[in-house]
Parts: structure tokens; sequence; C-alpha cells
């Protein structure tokens, strides 16, 4: 059986965060109703992004529903230093940088 699932990002208050494209646009109220506007005209070549896997991993916290996100800047030597580790740990970055907080907090 075939499932369907339609990717659906986090929530964002685009009045307070900068949010921007594939293309570095940033995403306006005004720039998300063009762009519904766009997926609702039937004319239009744009289509809803649909994916046939599950988005995303399974929640960390062992129950149903979405993990805490953070999300942070990184200096451009920094990130390249956390992709080298992860790649010789053989984890993601998202991986390596959670155990390092866990560690940092443990130690508090």
């Amino acid at each position: 059986m075939d499932e369907r699932y339609y990717a659906y990002g986090p929530e964002v208050d685009l009045d307070h965060e900068e949010v921007q494209d594939s293309h570095g646009n940033r995403v306006t109220p005004e720039y998300v109703e063009k762009a519904l506007a766009d997926v609702l005209d039937e004319n239009s070549p744009v289509r809803p992004v649909e994916v046939t896997t599950r988005p995303g991993r399974p929640s960390l916290a062992g129950r149903r529903g979405h993990s805490p996100q953070v999300t942070f800047r990184l200096p451009e030597q920094l990130h390249r230093e956390a992709v080298d580790a992860a790649e010789r740990e053989g984890v993601t970055v998202s991986a390596l940088a959670r155990e390092a907080l866990e560690r940092y907090l443990r130690r508090q």
C-alpha cells in the first residue's frame, strides 16, 4: 500500500522571525499569500510537494509527536569542524550537537 504524506515545516511568526526560501528571498506574509495563490491556481505549474515516505525522524521524547527543536547560527569554521567531526564519528551534525549539549548540561 502506498501511503502518502505531506511535508509541513515548523510554525513561524513571520513578523518576528526571518525565514528565507531556497533562493535566499525573505518569506513574508505577502510571499506566502502569493505562493498559496499560485498553488491553488489550476493553470499554475506549481504544485504542493508530495512525499511518499514519512518525513523526519522518530520523536526523541519516546512518544508520538514532534521533539522540540533548537536552531542556532555558527561561524563558518566551526560548522566545517562540526561536519568533519560528525563524518569521522559516523553521526549527523545534529546528533553531535545534541551529545555536546547533553555533556555540557551534565557538568552543571
